[in-house]
């Protein structure tokens, strides 16, 4: 049997997150949802269908040949999974009947025999979706999936819990200065190899466990609380790491975070606060760059999506910041704030708008094309050769894709500029 994890037609519901990654590259907890999922389902033969622009980047890390193969999905027993599925506390196998599972009209997964898949015609995998849908039996089911960018946040803390409880070889295993101390169940403290925690530090697992992966270092006057899970190579500068936190790898972060979840290579190296927020990838935060996640009336937070104010009937939203994007020093974004890939936001003595497009430098509340893409382009590779990674052709191609896609809605900003 073939296991077959694909995003649906939702993707767009999580930009910017989604503008670079399929939606089960996001991360929630420790690992991403593509690898809880095959965590729960453990060895098979794994394909993956995704945006065709998005093909040649994760080809590479997938395997080209697992990448929008048609072919995968014929000529053998099929179980389908939806990307958005957050497998926790879920529980599903290759093997049992053919069926299509639903949770509130959402495809959550489908299995069936490689003899009704040769009953089909299709030339795409939304045909094939449609198809299998008429197919099989129809069964309603409990599951989370990922519908909004704040239900990473939401769900982020007890994902970490998880993500602990499947580690196979738990303890103190790095170095642990005598002078650092362990509030709560010291069990609950996983130090991978090559992790250092300087003097000075106090772990409190009172509320969850801490994950800190190989060669991390936690430097003298940081205070971490559980649940929380810290990337491999990635160091804490001092500061208030609260609850509900996951980072890495390959991150710098100071100051107060809580809730919060940071993709691999972004920095947050100053202090500020940085609360239920999402960053992407190759972020930078400038000094006292802050987000607020409360409103002053207690009311629950709307933000952007696709264009139109959404609800996420949550008192505490944050920021989602896409790949790419920095902030100036002093930045200050208001509640429930999103932020495109590879823009430019500049302090300038009031809070930002709830919403900044891709591509542009944000100044006073107003979009400008600042020196252009090409320019852009150039600071991400001299940003990633910092970290000796190379941004590649297909990287390139992938981001020229993304600011065509998004060079409508940058357009609307710098004609006619925008509040909100």
């Amino acid at each position: 049997m073939k296991v077959i994890i694909f995003e649906d037609q939702k993707y767009d519901n999580l930009y910017p997150l989604t503008y670079l990654r399929p939606v089960f590259e996001l991360k929630c907890g420790h690992t991403n949802l593509r690898m809880k999922i095959q965590r729960l389902l453990g060895n098979a033969s794994y394909y993956f269908f995704m945006r065709e622009y998005l093909a040649p980047v994760f080809g590479k890390i997938l395997g080209s040949d697992k990448v929008n193969q048609l072919a995968a999905l014929k000529n053998d027993d099929l179980l389908l999974i939806n990307g958005r599925l957050l497998a926790i506390d879920f529980k599903i196998t290759t093997d049992g009947p053919e069926e299509a599972a639903f949770c509130d009209d959402q495809l959550v997964y489908a299995r069936l025999k490689k003899s009704s898949i040769a009953k089909m015609n299709f030339t795409n995998l939304d045909e094939f979706l449609d198809g299998i849908q008429s197919l099989l039996p129809r069964k309603n089911i409990n599951a989370t999936l990922i519908d909004y960018p704040w239900n990473l946040i939401q769900n982020n803390g007890k994902a970490i819990i998880d993500d602990f409880n499947h580690l196979a070889d738990k303890g103190i295993h790095g170095e642990l200065s005598p002078q650092a101390a362990i509030v709560g169940d010291k069990n609950l403290v996983h130090l991978a190899p090559g992790a250092i925690v300087r003097p000075f530090v106090t772990l409190d697992t009172t509320n969850g466990p801490i994950l800190l992966e190989k060669n991390v270092t936690i430097h003298p006057y940081s205070h971490i609380e559980g649940p929380h899970a810290l990337g491999e190579k990635s160091q804490v500068f001092g500061g208030n790491i609260r609850e509900g936190s996951a980072i890495g790898p390959v991150c710098r972060i100071r100051g107060e975070i809580e809730e919060s979840i940071i993709h691999g290579y972004s920095n947050k190296h100053h202090d500020g606060f940085l609360g239920h927020a999402y960053l992407g990838e190759w972020v930078n935060l400038g000094a006292f760059t802050t987000n607020s996640d409360l409103k002053n009336d207690y009311t629950s937070v709307q933000l952007y999506v696709k264009g139109e104010l959404v609800d996420s009937q949550d008192l505490k939203v944050g920021s989602f910041i896409g790949d790419h994007t920095k902030t100036s020093i002093g930045t200050l974004m208001t509640t429930g704030s999103i932020v495109g890939i590879m823009s430019n936001v500049i302090f300038a003595g009031s809070l930002i708008s709830k919403f900044v497009p891709s591509f542009c430098w944000f100044i006073n509340n107003h979009a400008t094309k600042g020196f252009g893409y090409r320019h852009m382009v150039e600071t991400a590779a001299k940003a990633m050769a910092r970290r000796k990674v190379q941004l590649t052709p297909e990287d390139e191609a992938m981001l020229k894709t993304v600011f065509e896609m998004t060079k409508e809605e940058r357009s609307f900003w710098i004609k006619k500029g925008f509040q909100s």
